[in-house]
């Protein structure tokens, strides 16, 4: 895990190193062990290192290596370096470090651009060519490691957020007005290659760019699941589809564990995290430290799972660390999680993976995680009322149940300059629910929802909460081949007992009943959730600041209007529209745009 920037000229000047500072530096908190900067002639590479595979300077960033022709800068981890490593020697390679970083620069001298294929991973790459003068850049299958880039026909910039490009300076910082349709939407998703500037986009998942040094550039896309069914699988019981899950989730978790630093796990007490814990220390795993958090209860909301955490870190013996944050430090908290997003994100959990981030940073480096579960696996209460829906009608069902609000109510919020000309969401949906595969209604949202809206939320907060303190976060629900496991999986299963059903019957014996059993639950901040005080202050303040008033994205009567009921008007999936809006702004207002 690391931050990475980079520059290459196609204008014929040089690359120039303060610019690449500047963006380096808005990424310190993202690798605090180490820092490098590397430039020839048009192309200039920095990185902000986190140190946890080869702990010693022969493993930092940028690497060259001179007999291969290579540079590179890279953010993220590589489970299968050791193999990799190993067959590369076989081939005649030879290593000069043992991290999974000069693995994947011999793994691309081996296989050219059909080397990301050979990764078992997370990854943002960027490689260059000494000879040739082209440029590489690379996102893993599932999108876990950001990758934005900001292009002219002069140069392209990039980098491991999007805060840093801003930091390079010249970027368009006008607001794109299809972006903003979709964020208020579909649940604050703007899907790749957009952000809501119109100056800056993000590589899409699982995608191979080759930039030429005339600034001419070609995208392969490596992989996708299918979510549909394998003709050799046609006779599997649910027993054996319920095996197949665990075995895969088990050499996922075993994967994660691979690290020249301790692992930790983030326990919610749901059942996902939990299960993590249990196979852990079913593979003999001792002295393992897990971390839950809490917050005061607000507007008869509870605010933490600790009942259920508990129980599972007494059953497997962990080293447990209940974290409750008091209501003194959750205000300053919302600023912090807002400065750390690289796009606004609307759902309140940022906040507690960014509290929840800040503790558990000062005991350990890495940990895994429990996210994804849902996605892949149909655990959503949206799910159920597409099963059985004619598959023609699969797009609008999926918008019916999950967009925040629908084209025909834009109107009443947006003010008439910052109207998109068409309804572009639902375009994007039509469009995405229309490609071949994905059999029934329920795989086209579980294959929606895995390759466009888990990337660009869950899996997003994520990365941005984690790492804004220097802490890697792995996911071995996104393993590749468990999704591709999981797609094939007959959506019925899935939907069986509320949603997860074949890993909720895969789980027991596994871990304590009480955790199936229970009823879902979610990050509770709700503070948040249910506004009032300090916190609907914090709200009325974005909305009504100058900058705000301004831009004029929404109709000030509207905006008037939700303030005095600030926790009435909700979203399809129950989420406050007001902090909607005003996490929008305050985002805005925090990365100084004004356009």
């Amino acid at each position: 895990m690391c931050g990475l920037a980079g520059e290459l000229r196609f204008d014929g000047r040089q690359a120039d190193p303060a610019t690449l500072s500047r963006m380096s530096g808005c990424q310190v908190h993202r690798g605090p062990d180490g820092d490098g900067l590397w430039t020839r002639g048009p192309i200039g590479l920095a990185h902000r290192r986190l140190s946890i595979i080869d702990l010693s300077p022969a493993g930092a960033q940028p690497m060259v290596d001179a007999e291969l022709g290579l540079t590179i800068a890279y953010n993220g981890m590589i489970y299968n370096y050791v193999e990799l490593r190993d067959e590369l020697r076989r081939k005649g390679h030879h290593f000069f470090s043992t991290s999974d970083t000069e693995v994947i620069l011999k793994a691309y001298a081996e296989w050219g651009t059909r080397f990301a294929s050979h990764l078992l991973g997370m990854f943002a790459i960027a490689i260059w060519e000494h000879r040739s003068g082209r440029l590489i850049l690379v996102r893993d299958r599932l999108g876990i490691k950001p990758l934005y880039y900001d292009a002219t026909p002069e140069r392209i910039r990039f980098a491991s957020t999007l805060p840093a490009l801003l930091a390079g300076g010249g970027t368009d910082t006008s607001i794109d007005v299809d972006a903003l349709a979709e964020y208020l939407t579909f649940h604050s998703v703007v899907p790749a290659p957009r952000t809501i500037l119109n100056g800056v986009k993000k590589l899409p998942p699982a995608t191979i760019r080759v930039v030429e040094p005339t600034g001419e550039h070609s995208d392969t896309l490596y992989w996708e699941a299918a979510f549909a069914r394998d003709e050799a699988e046609a006779g599997w019981s649910d027993q054996d589809w319920q095996d197949a899950l665990i075995d895969s989730l088990r050499t996922a978790v075993k994967r994660r564990m691979v690290s020249d630093v301790p692992v930790g796990v983030l326990l919610s007490g749901g059942i996902d995290s939990s299960l993590v814990v249990a196979l852990l220390a079913e593979a003999g795993q001792t002295d393992l430290a897990t971390f839950s958090i809490g917050f005061e209860s607000a507007g008869g909301e509870s605010g933490d799972e600790f009942e259920y955490s508990s129980i599972v870190a007494k059953e497997f013996g962990t080293d447990h660390h209940r974290i409750p944050i008091p209501g003194d430090q959750l205000l300053p908290g919302i600023d912090g999680a807002i400065a750390a997003m690289s796009e606004p994100m609307v759902s309140h959990d940022c906040v507690a993976f960014y509290l929840l981030s800040q503790e558990v940073s000062k005991s350990i480096k890495v940990v895994q995680s429990g996210q994804g579960a849902d996605e892949v696996l149909g655990g959503y209460d949206w799910y159920p009322p597409l099963n059985g829906v004619p598959r023609a009608r699969a797009a609008e069902a999926y918008a019916s149940v999950f967009f925040d609000r629908r084209w025909r109510d834009m109107p009443r919020i947006l003010r008439p300059e910052w109207l998109a000309e068409t309804d572009v969401p639902s375009l994007f949906v039509d469009e995405h629910f229309a490609r071949p595969g994905a059999e029934t209604s329920v795989d086209a949202a579980l294959r929606i929802d895995t390759s466009i809206m888990l990337t660009d939320d869950p899996v997003k907060r994520v990365d941005n909460m984690t790492m804004a303190w220097g802490l890697e976060a792995r996911v071995p629900f996104l393993d590749h081949e468990l999704v591709e496991l999981a797609g094939r999986i007959p959506p019925q299963l899935k939907l069986q007992d509320g949603g997860k059903g074949v890993l909720k019957r895969a789980a027991r014996g596994i871990v304590p009943d009480a955790v199936i059993d229970r009823t879902k639950g979610y990050f509770p901040v709700p503070a948040i959730r249910q506004l009032e005080g300090p916190y609907l202050q914090k709200v009325r303040d974005a909305l009504l600041d100058p900058a705000a008033r301004e831009r004029g994205f929404f109709h000030p009567a509207t905006v008037e209007s939700m303030l005095a009921n600030p926790n009435d008007a909700r979203t399809t999936l129950g989420s406050n529209a007001l902090w909607q809006l005003a996490t929008l702004e305050m985002w805005l207002q925090a990365q100084g745009v004004t356009s």
